[in-house]
């Protein structure tokens, strides 16, 4: 059973991620290392859209004294995050990006591979969250899948992917439904329409952290 329109369930996920997305592990090493350059010691950390806690996994190692807070729409995800963090003190919320309630609390929200589920509307409604948790000049960090400028770049961009799925693993159909999947299940756009979009919402500093394949990193300052 698929779980929060993830291509693969909870259980799985971990596994199947690395296979799916190039670069996968980089994206938390581009957060963290972000983080760590910011400056704070002990930062107030949100991670919307936290799936199975692999990224506060990763970043407890490294900036032991983060204050975590953890929210996915999915109780399986969430579960699999407490047991991989169990005896962290952190925070879990069952809540998803567009629900977010939170107000001027946080250091640091991520949002990893989360609000390409969005339509147009619930997209821009996860980042005016996003923005309005952060304190003024925190960062605001997400990943996203993206469509490349033109249709032509764009299928391009997809046979590389489609190559990758098929090097790594995955079958046929799985590749199918991969493809499938983009304009129905997961809502792509292009980095220019992402930067216009955090600008929108009220981000006074918006910048491209990393790109590549179909995927790219975003940072945004309050």
């Amino acid at each position: 059973m698929k779980d929060n329109k993830s291509a693969y369930n909870a259980a799985i996920y971990d596994d199947h991620i690395v296979n799916v997305l190039p670069y996968y592990r980089e994206y938390h090493g581009q957060v963290i290392d972000l983080v760590r350059n910011m400056g704070a010691k002990a930062p107030k950390w949100l991670d919307s859209g936290c799936g199975t806690g692999t990224l506060a996994a990763r970043a407890i190692e490294e900036i032991p004294d983060a204050k975590f807070t953890l929210c996915d729409p999915s109780e399986k995800m969430l579960n699999i995050a407490k047991e991989k963090l169990k005896g962290h003190d952190i925070a879990f919320f069952s809540t998803p990006s567009d629900k977010l309630e939170f107000n001027d609390e946080f250091d640091v929200v991520t949002a990893i591979q989360s609000h390409h589920y969005f339509d147009e509307a619930g997209r821009e409604l996860a980042v005016r969250n996003c923005h309005r948790a952060l304190k003024d000049g925190g960062v605001f960090i997400a990943f996203e899948n993206i469509r490349m400028s033109t249709d032509e770049s764009d299928a391009i961009a997809l046979k590389r992917w489609v190559r990758f799925l098929e090097e790594h693993g995955n079958s046929p159909e799985d590749v199918q439904m991969q493809i499938e999947r983009r304009g129905k299940e997961v809502f792509p756009i292009t980095i220019e329409k992402h930067i216009e979009l955090l600008k929108k919402c009220g981000f006074r500093s918006v910048d491209l952290l990393w790109s590549s394949y179909l995927q790219a990193g975003f940072w945004a300052i309050k």
